[in-house]
């Protein structure tokens, strides 16, 4: 199977395999054991491995923009609890910190591809610090810059911290911002599935508040595509 997917919540995770298996997603494994519990000899075999994978935003975004699902690249979306505004910001020391035990996988791995997203109330904390730094360290080059939905024209602000580190000799900008194009989609999606009164609307809320945007995300794919001579 080409994707590994870790995702703790039980609904998340079920959605996830009924994604698989429309076809919707890449192919691949469940995983709902918490990243701590996540060795690397789990990882071996596959092409993708997506952390905190929610409903399988960044499978999506990476289709999106022209990413082959046999293409190896990692992808994690760290919880935002610790960092939040609307969380109690006990930034690292919060148990839901797990940004470490993600580090701990790439850098026992080596993905030649790492893509990531945060909200960008995190860098204060020094959380884009730890991250590159750390991955620096092990021969990456990591970028970063904080973008918006409403640079693909979504009705919503909900600014986030994008990142990517690649392990090539690439050289890649520290900003993708002046790279990302402005395109239109759908963003008004049909979800009368979470009308009042239906059973799981809780969890159906949850995970949707979670997810990443795919078509921004797949936006900033793609500016590193074009950055990256093997796609052009």
């Amino acid at each position: 199977m080409a994707a590994y997917y870790n995702e703790i919540e039980p609904y998340a995770a079920e959605w996830l395999r009924n994604l698989i298996k429309a076809g919707h997603i890449a192919d691949g494994e469940v995983d709902t054991r918490s990243i701590v519990d996540v060795q690397p000899f789990d990882l071996q075999g596959f092409d993708q491995c997506h952390f905190f994978a929610g409903i399988g935003g960044w499978s999506h975004a990476l289709r999106l923009a022209g990413w082959p699902d046999n293409r190896p690249v990692w992808t994690g979306s760290c919880p935002c609890q610790p960092f939040s505004e609307v969380g109690a910001r006990r930034g690292f020391a919060d148990a839901r910190h797990l940004l470490p035990e993600w580090k701990r996988l790439i850098v026992a791995g080596k993905p030649p591809i790492v893509f990531g997203e945060q909200v960008p109330e995190a860098i204060n904390f020094g959380w884009l610090d730890e991250f590159a730094d750390g991955l620096e360290e092990e021969g990456y080059t990591v970028g970063a810059g904080v973008l918006s939905a409403c640079a693909v024209e979504a009705r919503q602000e909900r600014e986030r911290l994008w990142i990517v580190a690649c392990a090539d000799s690439f050289t890649l900008e520290r900003t993708t911002k002046s790279r990302v194009e402005r395109h239109s989609w759908a963003t008004e999606p049909d979800v009368d599935r979470l009308a009042h009164g239906l059973p799981g609307r809780v969890e159906q809320v949850r995970a949707y508040g979670n997810a990443i945007v795919p078509p921004l995300a797949a936006e900033v794919i793609k500016a590193f595509m074009m950055g990256d001579d093997k796609w052009m």
